[in-house]
């Protein structure tokens, strides 16, 4: 599906914006804070009812408004479908589809495929497990409809036990309530150890050829998935480790702290590769999402490309540009430069101001 039309009222700098849109290459370019990355926000937004960006909700209410509204008509040759998102200061989120309430954000997901890369992605290799996570939790859950499900219960219940651990610490008598959140733990979790493992195992496959074509036929590299724990082992070590999660107050064992590992050549890419390496990995990563997910859905992702054309020397743009061929994609930047004028079929250019595209 490609996305046709968006319409935003109140949402960030938007007070009311109805724009449509290419089906291939998208260009909106203007002024820092002008409102560019806010367009690929609420794209993002009515795609995975999350915000690439992290933000809270209520920071997405526009200054001065109690609500916002979003509004994403997307289509292929067979069907058009409509994702309408409610914000609001004072209640819960609300999302429906072709005018039908949804109850939980995974419905969502299968519909639009999306991969979102900004010039924070670029310092993923060399950021914290944090990142890493991030990342496999995003783009798994554009492939398994089932992820974000797990992935959500998982924090909900997370949160449950350490708030259970902290009233432990002062009541023992409590302990034994333990036993029900572990458990609970121990099933969304193993879902998650499983799901991450496949999909860094299907992502290497596609990621090797792309990092060798990105390095110019240098590099080879590796990826590895490195757990806290195993399915097998996750409950025992939950039980182990319950002292000392009590005197800390938080769960010390658990997909939480997972971590993805990079190898470049034989040697670890974060402690040994160079800030080029660094990025080149990183942008072979992204490259690699759309081709999974091609591969998958047997569709083309959505491609938002957040300012990071800037960040990249001109063998590594061309790459990425080679990319978007067939992909409908949105490119922000602050000039309009030659570089994508001669390299890239340009459909449609934004100039973004004042809350306006023109």
């Amino acid at each position: 599906m490609k996305i046709k039309r968006l319409e935003l009222a109140n949402f960030r700098n938007y007070e009311s914006l109805s724009v449509d849109f290419s089906e291939n290459v998208n260009i909106l370019y203007g002024d820092n804070a002008a409102g560019k990355t806010n367009i690929l926000e609420a794209i993002y937004m009515c795609a995975t009812t999350r915000s690439q960006r992290q933000s809270k909700e209520k920071d997405m209410i526009r200054f001065g408004s109690d609500e916002a509204h979003l509004r994403m008509i997307a289509a292929d040759e067979l069907s058009e479908r409509r994702i309408d998102m409610q914000l609001s200061r004072t209640k819960a989120k609300g999302v429906a589809l072709d005018g039908q309430p949804l109850i939980r954000a995974g419905q969502l997901f299968g519909l639009l495929g999306i991969i979102s890369f900004c010039p924070d992605d670029l310092s993923m290799i060399k950021a914290g497990p944090a990142e890493r996570r991030r990342f496999i939790d995003m783009e798994a859950s554009q492939v398994d409809r089932l992820y974000m499900h797990n992935l959500s219960s998982y924090n909900k219940v997370l949160a449950q036990r350490n708030n259970l651990l902290k009233q432990v610490a002062i009541n023992k008598e409590l302990l034994g309530t333990l036993d029900v959140w572990d458990d609970q733990l121990v099933e969304y979790g193993s879902y998650l150890i499983e799901k991450r493992a496949e999909f860094v195992e299907e992502l290497e496959k596609i990621a090797g050829p792309v990092h060798r074509a990105v390095s110019g036929e240098k590099e080879d590299i590796r990826l590895k998935y490195a757990p806290d724990t195993s399915k097998k082992d996750f409950k025992e070590k939950l039980f182990l480790n319950r002292d000392r999660d009590i005197a800390v107050t938080f769960t010390t064992t658990g997909p939480h702290r997972d971590d993805l590992e990079f190898e470049i050549n034989g040697k670890n890419a974060r402690t040994f590769g160079s800030q080029g390496q660094q990025r080149t990995t990183a942008l072979s990563m992204k490259l690699a999402e759309i081709e999974l997910v091609k591969n998958v859905s047997g569709k083309a992702p959505i491609l938002l490309l957040d300012d990071v054309l800037s960040e990249l020397d001109r063998n590594r743009q061309t790459q990425l540009l080679g990319f978007t061929q067939g992909v409908q994609t949105f490119i922000t930047c602050t000039g309009v430069e030659e570089f994508v004028k001669e390299r890239t079929e340009i459909n449609k250019v934004f100039k973004v101001g004042d809350g306006k595209l023109i």
